[in-house]
């Protein structure tokens, strides 16, 4: 029975033996996904940080349009007081013109 333990102890500290060998590449391949999450973390930075800049000149531009939109409506308003306003002189002149050729 001894010879038995002794023959499943020799296995073991040959697999492990043979394991260990093994934690070498295992180790490069863990430093390598290491420099990858490394480059890939700055990169979603960079990302954000544009993303960030692109939403800022949304907003810019959304504020612009909206001042350029207030500003038209105010120019559309002037405008239609003129026509009516034009539209009210050339009726009077119409009536003067009326009542010159009725006497």
């Amino acid at each position: 029975m001894k010879s038995a333990i002794v023959k499943v102890a020799a296995a073991a500290a040959v697999v492990m033996l043979v394991g260990c060998t093994d934690l070498k590449p295992l180790q490069a391949q863990v430093d390598d996904l290491k420099a990858q999450v490394g480059r890939l973390s700055s990169d979603v930075a960079a990302a954000k940080s544009s993303a960030d800049a692109a939403s800022s000149a949304a907003q810019s531009a959304s504020s612009t349009a909206s001042g350029a939109q207030s500003t038209a409506n105010q120019a559309l308003a002037a405008a239609q007081a003129s026509q009516s306003c034009c539209d009210a002189t050339n009726e009077k002149i119409d009536r003067m013109f009326k009542r010159s050729i009725s006497k």
